[in-house]
């Protein structure tokens, strides 16, 4: 993997920081699954499950996850369609997934991230503070773009503020630099390499690659793009399947991995444990130290 080195970075790039996902897993290379929840009090799809029951489900998907031999989970309230835009989120949103995830810790030995779509950075920070997760996935941490929910702006500046307010500094941010369900026409003139140390400047902790919407992978030279001009690990955050991640792993940090080891293979199916192995299975073979 080509990465930068500090000689190499453009002047005003953030300093050098600890290597997040080594501080969060204690190995420099993962394989996190995404949770995705069933509908949450307050969205369209909610018709009155006792959140105990979403709870259950959650920890039967991330033990799936874990016994398959994956590092961790994100907890991820993929049910919420449509979803709002940052800061229409409700009480409701962040107190359910708070519990949810402090449920989810508590019944695994996995470390466990926070994801609330569509890009509610404070709302995730809140719970993963709240519900004792180490990280948050942002979709857009810097810069806009145009998405299915509108205009979506960076939420750099008020995430980290509204993060140091609560005291919850300690939640690690991973921002995707491409974000997947989005056009970047916005921002046509950044390059890749410009919008990647955009996202280090504004004081992401770990990178993500995606393609271009959920189970599409990411393009190799994507990935090496971003790779090549940020210090901070770079994860890939779609489209990994038992037959990529081979080709994929050596060019980044690690993978968030869903629908190819659902049972149906769509992000809505369940958690196919043996599905989970023979990802992290093919992942052993390039380079992941398994749990």
């Amino acid at each position: 993997m080509v990465r930068a080195t500090g000689s190499e970075r453009a002047l005003g790039v953030f300093p050098p920081k600890p290597n997040a996902v080594e501080e969060l897993f204690g190995t420099p290379k993962v394989v996190v699954g995404a949770v995705h929840l069933p509908p949450l009090p307050g969205s369209p799809h909610y018709e009155g499950v006792p959140l105990d029951e979403i709870c259950t489900f959650a920890i039967e998907e991330a033990r799936a996850y874990l016994d398959g031999g994956a590092h961790g989970v994100i907890v991820e309230n993929h049910w919420d369609i449509p979803f709002l835009k940052p800061g229409e989120h409700g009480y409701e949103t962040a107190a359910a997934m708070a519990v949810v995830t402090d449920r989810v810790r508590h019944a695994t030995a996995g470390r466990v991230g926070v994801s609330i779509l569509s890009n509610a950075a404070e709302c995730s920070i809140a719970s993963a503070w709240s519900g004792g997760a180490g990280f948050v996935r942002v979709n857009q941490w810097a810069n806009a773009y145009v998405a299915n929910e509108g205009i979506i702006e960076g939420q750099a500046a008020h995430a980290t503020r509204y993060r140091s307010r609560i005291g919850a500094n300690p939640v690690k941010i991973f921002a995707d630099v491409h974000v997947k369900h989005g056009a970047h026409a916005i921002v046509a003139d950044r390059t890749l390499a410009e919008q990647t140390e955009d996202a280090e400047f504004f004081g992401a902790d770990v990178l993500i690659a995606t393609g271009s919407r959920t189970g599409d992978a990411a393009a190799l030279d994507e990935v090496e793009g971003i790779a090549a001009h940020t210090t901070l690990p770079v994860v890939i955050g779609s489209g990994i399947s038992a037959g990529n991640v081979g080709e994929l792993l050596p060019a980044c940090d690690g993978v968030i991995v869903a629908s190819s080891v659902k049972d149906n293979g769509r992000w809505w199916g369940r958690v196919d444990a043996a599905k989970v192995r023979e990802l992290t299975a093919a992942a052993a073979k390039a380079g992941v130290v398994l749990p």
